[in-house]
């Protein structure tokens, strides 16, 4: 169980999707139909179909049409723009599609601050009260900076240096405590024919770097470069976070940034399991996803912050959140809102944590087990603190996506076709025009 509140990082957090839908009409009221549509990550897609069932058998005037696909952005995107908006939509931000971020910036959303204030259906308290502290009120889920929220936080998982911890045990190897200590582990692992480091695709990098920039230059520091200070990629802090990283990109796995796309990014996922390198950022819904895949003797799943920039040194663990909202344009919001209160009902919470979705709900990590034990034990280390955060919406900007220039640069910086200096100067300029946007 969290014994801290959640650091509340000025800063909309950038998630790995997961769900989505699309709205087939109805009234307005509640019942008729309700269209749900999901991504299919890597929790899989059985919870949902699970999960409608459940509702539909406590609101048998509901029907419930799930659609779910592994590119749902691409499906449901046309009929949004034609009108036919979905009527719940649970999706992370950070995809490369930008669903969600597109909707935050022309203020496309359903205000769902009432939602927190709805006694979840058969329970005898309220959404907001059964949340953990610290969860809502951020800029992830009140976007606007307003006491109005927007998205609701759906699952929540530490993300961080993901690793075999049969392979550390098997050679007596230690978990790195600060960089000194990765980099000269990254020696020797090289000398035994294992890279120190990969990623499954660019974007993976956001736990990396959100956790890095607080490492080195502590929350206020995070909170400029996410509100576009001005000059924030010219200080000594970011040129120290550029450095570390660069540095660790030289010690990535030769196949990353030829697999490093959604085809082929389980093959860089598999390096880790076949013992070919050491860590590679993801959370907590790696060990379901897989799950079937093959594996070195021994082999047992481990999670780790970042090192420390020095020894004893603050460290921080990127909280992956994931979020629900209800598009502005869906004719079913009422229908819609009792559905989004349902989904933390200890019923759902039940099914969602079976498939090792864990929601932000006060209690539930005492009851997990096995892996998933292990992972939510970190928010126990006092010396590690939860960072809820990411990049502040602001009006668009075209040809400036900050998240893109800072991820995935790292496959130009491995490849060799750029610069730390020409990465720098591109952030420093990205972040110069989305400040003067109004941040």
């Amino acid at each position: 169980m969290m014994k801290r509140t959640l650091v509340l990082a000025s800063a909309a957090v950038a998630a790995l999707g997961l769900v989505a839908g699309c709205s087939t009409g109805g009234d307005s009221g509640s019942g008729g139909t309700l269209g749900v549509a999901a991504l299919e990550g890597g929790y899989g897609r059985d919870m949902y179909t699970k999960v409608i069932e459940a509702f539909e058998a406590a609101h048998p005037d509901v029907d419930v049409e799930l659609r779910i696909s592994k590119s749902i952005e691409d499906e449901i995107s046309p009929n949004m723009k034609a009108g036919r908006f979905p009527d719940v939509v649970v999706l992370g931000q950070g995809r490369k599609a930008a669903l969600t971020e597109t909707l935050v910036k022309d203020k496309a959303l359903e205000d769902l601050t009432p939602v927190l204030d709805t006694t979840i259906p058969g329970e005898d308290t309220t959404v907001g009260d059964k949340l953990i502290d610290g969860i809502v009120g951020n800029l992830n889920t009140n976007p606007y900076g307003t006491d109005q929220t927007y998205l609701m936080p759906m699952y929540y998982a530490p993300t961080g240096l993901f690793y075999n911890k049969g392979l550390f045990a098997q050679q007596g190897w230690e978990v790195p405590a600060t960089w000194d200590e990765m980099f000269a582990l990254g020696d020797t692992a090289k000398a035994r024919g294992i890279a120190l480091f990969t990623y499954p695709t660019a974007g993976y990098l956001d736990s990396f770097f959100f956790s890095l920039l607080a490492d080195v230059g502590g929350e206020d520091f995070y909170n400029d470069v996410m509100t576009y200070q001005e000059g924030v990629w010219q200080t000594d802090e970011a040129q120290q976070v550029l450095d570390i990283t660069t540095r660790l990109l030289d010690y990535a796995a030769p196949a990353t940034v030829g697999y490093a796309n959604e085809q082929d990014f389980t093959k860089n996922q598999q390096l880790i399991l076949d013992n070919k390198a050491l860590f590679m950022p993801n959370g907590t819904w790696i060990v379901g996803e897989m799950a079937d895949a093959p594996r070195a003797d021994g082999f047992q799943w481990g999670l780790t912050p970042l090192p420390a920039v020095s020894e004893g040194g603050d460290r921080y663990i990127t909280t992956s959140v994931e979020s629900a909202w209800i598009p502005s344009g869906a004719e079913n919001k009422d229908t819609a809102k009792e559905f989004l209160a349902f989904l933390y009902s200890d019923e759902a919470a039940a099914i969602f944590a079976e498939a090792n979705a864990i929601q932000p709900i006060k209690g539930i990590a005492d009851t997990l087990s096995g892996e998933n034990a292990e992972f939510y034990q970190v928010y126990e280390d006092p010396a590690v603190s939860p960072l809820v955060g990411g990049f502040a919406s602001t009006a668009p900007v075209p040809g400036v996506d900050i998240k893109a220039t800072l991820f995935d640069t790292a496959n130009s910086i491995i490849s060799g076709d750029k610069t730390k200096a020409q990465w720098q100067s591109a952030l420093h300029d990205a972040s110069e025009q989305l400040r003067q946007a109004g941040a």
